[in-house]
């Protein structure tokens, strides 16, 4: 899979604080006139992973834009509710959406999508990937991924994994990772982040694949086990954790991301103009730190390397549902 050029937090922080220090943050002097909010669908519940990056970036993106961003929370169907109502907005720039991986693993989940997920959309960029760490109860007798590949192969019957809900990115995440270490191990989904973090703390589910920013200082106090990093290199945020795949599987990979998207037919001078809105909007100090903090390599992609970006997840996806067999109820 082509990947974006990663930008480290170094070299990011460094340029927009250079960026930052010469310029404040004026309106594009390109962008046509624009009296009203930019309303920003987010597919996804609020207090997401998601929901809370671009509500750290909005006040510097719409400062640059000249406009307010409104943030929509409209959970639903794995995103598909809200994701629905962009493909049917205004194509004159005034709605755009904020989606996350389920964007492209819901056509292999679901049957009746009531749009493309790839034909409906006019990709923009997208801000930022994470990866994810598979997590384990302090109580299991296990500190790595071989301790746990064994212990699980000699204790058949003893371990479950939990997830944030059926089809979701940490579902897909800890299947992936059974199903690429050979193990047989019974899924509990649950409703979710919350839900799931509260029983992976008190031990009821022994393993789950969640996002590094929450779950790191859990692993820093022992309350939690880190066995590894999703994603193809070390986290900053945890780098004493190897990744999945240095610990023996070495095609696993999968990280989080998020993307701005438009609706289909997205005159190219608004899809421009919003594109150069993120990318001078995030360059702000204040928008940097915020998604480095929450754990976010930030990617800021042309839109055409978006597209491309988002074509090629949805195929990989596919064949890590199929892989997977993961099914929905």
């Amino acid at each position: 899979m082509k990947t974006s050029p990663r930008i480290s937090r170094r070299q990011w922080l460094a340029t927009t604080t250079a960026w930052a220090a010469g310029s404040a943050l004026p309106p594009l002097a390109h962008a046509a006139p624009h009296d009203k909010p930019l309303r920003v669908i987010l597919p996804l519940s609020a207090g997401s992973g998601a929901d809370g990056a671009i509500r750290a970036i909005a006040p510097s993106v719409g400062k640059v834009l000249g406009q307010a961003l409104v943030i929509e929370n409209l959970p639903g169907a794995g995103g598909i509710t809200g994701t629905a109502q962009l493909v049917r907005a205004p194509r004159d720039g005034s709605t755009i959406a904020i989606v996350s991986n389920n964007h492209v693993v819901n056509p292999s989940l679901y049957k009746n999508i009531p749009f493309d997920s790839i034909n409906d959309i006019t990709p923009i960029t997208i801000i930022g990937t994470t990866p994810f760490v598979l997590v384990a109860s302090p109580r299991l007798p296990v500190r790595n991924l071989q301790e746990l590949m064994a212990y699980a192969r000699a204790n058949p019957g003893a371990l479950n994994y939990g997830s944030s809900g059926n089809g979701t990115i940490l579902h897909l995440g800890a299947a992936m990772f059974v199903q690429q270490a050979g193990l047989q191990i019974p899924h509990i989904p649950y409703r979710g982040m919350g839900q799931l973090m509260n029983d992976l703390l008190s031990g009821q589910v022994q393993l789950g694949v969640v996002a590094v920013a929450p779950a790191a200082p859990h692993v820093k106090t022992g309350a939690l086990r880190a066995l590894g990093v999703t994603g193809t290199r070390r986290s900053d945020t945890l780098p004493e954790v190897p990744t999945i795949a240095e610990q023996g599987l070495p095609d696993y990979v999968l990280n989080g991301w998020i993307a701005a998207i438009g609706p289909a037919g997205l005159a190219d001078a608004e899809r421009q103009r919003i594109y150069q809105g993120f990318v001078k909007g995030v360059a702000a100090p204040e928008a940097t730190q915020a998604l480095v903090a929450q754990g976010y390599d930030l990617q800021l992609t042309p839109p055409a390397q978006a597209a491309a970006f988002i074509r090629e997840e949805k195929q990989r996806m596919e064949a890590v549902v199929k892989a997977a067999n993961v099914k929905m109820d």
